[in-house]
């Protein structure tokens, strides 16, 4: 069995693909978003450019001609509607290409959900540009700045009144060209929603879902910028909440049209219910997937390249706590040093820490990057032993970030 594996150069998560990959006996072949000439070293890469879907599909076709394809999963956001495309033109499972396009524009998601009646924040698209100060008389407040197709809180902002609706506009308006182009993009504002946020982890067979975890988040998000720390399973909510938001997350996935393969959802909850806030066509980002175990050692990957290849799988998870620390950026500047790490890795139970910032490269905190200095993993009896147990390991660590002084002409 061979399977095409879409990823980045920036990707944490292709090393637990091809690690479940080796166990099964599957063969991976990774596909990366990067230009042909820094690829003209990789025998072992095919480099495409995820941008130009024409191109990009019929390479792959290409390839399948000569090494047939039993699946192509997309690892990360960015290549989730290649892979929907080239599955499509392969006549490989996949979920339609609107239903990932929907996943993927949180504008159109929002639609979709909307139409339904599932509660989801009310929004509003603008332009990039549009005029800040006319846009900040149009809205509510509390509200929330947001890129349409970005992840993990990049460009994330929450206004308060005008004035910081006008900085925040601006703010995420230089990202998005930074990364776009200049040319006219849209974004959204939408009403802040309160209440605990989780994060739910699917899979999905025949339109039918299965929960693999549901994630407490246990620090307050309440901006100006959302990043996320800690990740805890099992859940603290009450069963029936429980219940409400895999109910919520199921209702979701059907309106925009997902009907196989893991969905990885962010959720609000509050006096009114669940609150879809993000709902992807794909398993949780970074290295958080080592946080689940299935059967005796079965990852989340193994689950996941299992489905793709139609071989049995078990979902029944683990009965013991685990949690993640996505060890966040505090400042900008440049990774000099970490001091503290073995005090922190003996901290009762904790697993492992993995620092994956470089020494000596800069460092961009949220909204604007797109990275973590690394991540703490635990695990112990109780949801409550293992956050002290990560909040514990992380105050034992100290980073040496160096200022970067901007370089100015005479």
């Amino acid at each position: 069995m061979r399977v095409m594996l879409l990823t980045t150069v920036r990707t944490y998560r292709a090393p637990a693909f091809l690690a479940a990959a080796e166990k099964l006996g599957i063969e991976i072949v990774q596909a990366i978003d990067m230009p042909r000439e820094l690829a003209q070293d990789r025998s072992d890469v095919l480099s495409l450019n995820f941008n130009d879907l024409d191109e990009a599909v019929a390479e792959i076709v290409t390839y399948a001609d000569q090494r047939p394809l039993q699946a192509i999963l997309s690892v990360d956001d960015s290549g989730s509607i290649l892979a929907a495309h080239a599955s499509a033109a392969l006549n490989l499972p996949h979920n339609n290409i609107m239903a990932v396009e929907a996943a993927r524009d949180k504008y159109i998601m929002r639609t979709y959900l909307n139409q339904v009646g599932i509660l989801c924040p009310q929004f509003r698209r603008f332009s990039t540009h549009d005029d800040p100060q006319k846009i900040a008389g149009m809205v509510d407040y509390p509200c929330v700045v947001k890129p349409l197709n970005l992840s993990g809180s990049r460009g994330v902002i929450r206004a308060n009144n005008s004035a910081e609706l006008e900085t925040a506009v601006k703010r995420t308006t230089r990202l998005i060209h930074k990364i776009r182009g200049e040319g006219e993009q849209s974004f959204l504002i939408e009403d802040y929603i309160p209440g605990v946020e989780v994060a739910l982890e699917g899979l999905l067979e025949n339109g039918s879902m299965t929960v693999l975890a549901l994630f407490d988040k246990p620090d307050p998000l309440v901006g100006p910028f959302f990043e996320e720390t800690i990740y805890v399973t099992p859940s603290r909510l009450p069963a029936d909440v429980q219940v409400d938001i895999a109910t919520c997350t199921s209702q979701a996935a059907a309106a925009l049209g997902l009907h196989c393969g893991p969905i990885h959802a962010e959720l609000r909850v509050n006096d009114d219910g669940p609150w879809i806030v993000e709902l992807a066509g794909r398993s949780i980002g970074g290295l958080c997937g080592q946080t689940l175990q299935f059967g005796v050692d079965g990852s989340l990957e193994e689950i996941i390249l299992r489905q793709a290849c139609g071989l049995p799988i078990t979902t029944k998870q683990t009965t013991d706590a685990r949690g993640v620390m996505m060890i966040p950026i505090p400042e900008a500047g440049l990774l000099r040093g970490v001091a503290g790490l073995e005090k922190a890795q003996e901290t009762p139970l904790i697993e492992e820490i993995t620092i994956t910032a470089p020494l000596n490269n800069p460092l961009v905190p949220l909204p604007e990057g797109d990275s973590y200095l690394g991540f703490i993993f635990a695990r112990g009896t109780t949801p409550q032993a293992v956050e002290s147990a990560l909040r514990n390991a992380h105050a034992q660590l100290h980073f040496q970030i160096d200022t970067l002084i901007p370089i100015t002409s005479a």
